[in-house]
């Protein structure tokens, strides 16, 4: 797995995205991190299955994509899995694709990264 760091602008983690820094500040000197998800609706359980080759987290989702429920169900279960408040997670970009770019406001990469991977471990 790939993980770079966004030197001097948002402290960020970017999970399978080149991204180069931004001239602009997202989030006001809160930093966090940013992470890559491709999401698969209608599955028996919500859980994370993988990290692709990318870096892409591969998360099922129990929810169905009608009306933002996947979405919301996203949000939710990653701010259980990220411990993070729900508020801090936001779909920056895909709102209606399976792929999505997510930023999380005033989130340590590290403990991002650990708490995906523990999240994946434990299957």
């Amino acid at each position: 797995m790939d993980f770079a760091r966004c030197p001097g602008q948002l402290d960020c983690i970017v999970l399978g995205v080149a991204m180069s820094p931004r001239k602009f500040r997202l989030h006001s000197a809160e930093g966090g991190a940013a992470l890559t998800v491709r999401v698969i609706p209608r599955a028996r359980k919500t859980e994370i299955v993988d990290v692709m080759d990318d870096g892409t987290v591969k998360i099922r989702l129990t929810a169905p994509p009608v009306e933002g429920q996947a979405n919301d169900a996203l949000i939710r279960y990653l701010s259980g899995v990220l411990d993070v408040p729900s508020s801090r997670i936001e779909i920056v970009a895909g709102q209606t694709s399976r792929d999505k770019l997510l930023s999380i406001t005033g989130a340590d990469p590290g403990q991002i990264q650990a708490r995906i991977l523990a999240e994946l471990a434990r299957g």
